[in-house]
């Protein structure tokens, strides 16, 4: 019975909780079994309590989530549960009140399960989670624990935060689903904010109509039923971006067995490169990134900086040493481009692009690269990766589906498209 609810979409366990056929302790004790057999080889979890899980999954109010688990990354705070960042610095910090995306969830019927592993401050230093599928292997970074936790089956929906390719990337090396809406969709109040203009909040699932679900339910907005007919195929760019150089053997014969598979479902397909301007966002990015996220770290800095790892002391003083000039341009850049994207998309319904450089490398040490994430990230448009099979070693690989800003009801509909004939 317990395989049986496993199995279950969270679009259908709601459906079920609702026609009264299936009760969220049932659910609960369910993935508690899967976390206890699973977790130990991938370790999913900063914070996991499962009295406290069926607690919550008791007290469940009815809503679009509910009885539903979930995995929030502990870059969000929650007023049960420890709030840590990924950082010695915050070990055993316990708000005093939800953050806005756990507290919506929780207002949805959605039950908080537990506090998903983060890098430190979800920018640097990688936590002990592992690759679901091959544990020798990154999970990707800063939504390790969301997206191990997925791929796992540890829970059936996840929230991640973005502010290079926090979610896109651990999403397509673990074999699930991420979305990273439109900036903004999600509020961020109670977040553990890095980069005020880069900041993301998203959603990790198995499916695309999961993520349309959990967003939709925690922003108020309609982003519709990815599963439906849309009654026509896309208008798709193929789009290598500026990262193309980055790209392994694997994700250069992915966006070539992509490309065809689309144009024999029907799509209208042609290559798509962003115009020269865009180039800039690949040194904009880290310019804006890092000095913010020095800035927000101020009193880290000040006071703790010796438990801040070496690595993130270095990016954040790269951050703090750019001259005002320099921060102008980038900003400039951030805005010249986010003016210009529609017009880079004329005739296109979306943007078909790699998830990731290649499947994700081995060791713990490392998350794996951003470069086909921060561009998107720093346009602030929604996108979506979906499963795109698997590389040389057996490990996932993804496909990412880019839109307009604002757009996101239709990229999640497109995406499920391009999942659907990509299989």
């Amino acid at each position: 019975m317990s395989t049986d609810l496993l199995s279950l979409t969270a679009t259908a366990a709601v459906r079920l909780i609702r026609q009264g056929t299936l009760r969220p302790e049932a659910l609960m004790d369910a993935y508690l079994d899967r976390i206890a057999s699973r977790d130990p080889g991938v370790r999913a979890f900063a914070h996991f309590d499962p009295m406290q899980a069926r607690a919550g999954a008791a007290a469940s109010r009815p809503g679009p989530l509910q009885g539903i688990p979930i995995g929030v990354k502990d870059v969000l705070d929650t007023a049960d549960m420890p709030s840590q960042y990924g950082s010695p610095i915050w070990t055993g910090w316990q708000p005093r009140a939800d953050s806005a995306p756990a507290a919506r969830a929780r207002a949805a019927g959605g039950v908080v399960l537990g506090k998903t592993v983060t890098t430190e401050f979800a920018t640097r230093k990688p936590g002990p989670t592992m690759n679901p599928v091959n544990a020798a292997h990154t999970p990707g970074g800063s939504s390790s624990g969301s997206a191990a936790g997925v791929g796992a089956g540890l829970f059936p929906l996840a929230y991640g935060t973005q502010t290079a390719g926090s979610i896109i990337r651990p999403a397509a090396f673990c074999g699930v689903v991420g979305y990273k809406p439109t900036y903004g969709t999600i509020g961020r109040i109670g977040m553990k904010i890095m980069s005020d203009t880069l900041d993301t909040v998203g959603v990790l699932a198995r499916t695309v109509a999961d993520c349309a679900l959990f967003a939709g339910a925690v922003s108020g907005r309609d982003l519709g039923d990815p599963d439906a007919n849309p009654g026509a195929a896309p208008r798709i760019g193929i789009c290598r971006s500026p990262a193309w150089h980055m790209a392994a053997p694997e994700t250069e014969a992915l966006l070539e067995r992509v490309t065809n598979a689309l144009s024999r479902a029907g799509a209208a397909v042609s290559d798509r490169e962003l115009p020269a301007p865009f180039n800039a966002l690949l040194d904009a990015h880290p310019i804006i990134m890092n000095n913010e996220s020095a800035r927000a770290l101020g009193w880290e800095l000040m006071h703790h900086s010796e438990q801040i790892s070496e690595g993130l002391r270095e990016r954040l003083a790269f951050g703090l040493g750019q001259t005002q000039a320099a921060l102008e341009n980038a900003y400039a850049v951030f805005d010249s481009t986010q003016r210009a994207f529609p017009g880079a998309m004329d005739g296109l319904d979306i943007l078909v692009t790699p998830s990731a450089p290649g499947e994700a490398p081995k060791g713990l040490e490392w998350t794996g690269d951003p470069a086909f994430n921060s561009i998107w990230t720093s346009l602030h448009v929604p996108c979506v990766t979906v499963p795109a099979g698997t590389g040389p070693n057996g490990l996932p690989l993804g496909i990412q589906i880019a839109g307009r800003r604002g757009d996101d009801r239709a990229v999640l509909a497109w995406a499920r498209w391009v999942e659907a004939a990509i299989a």
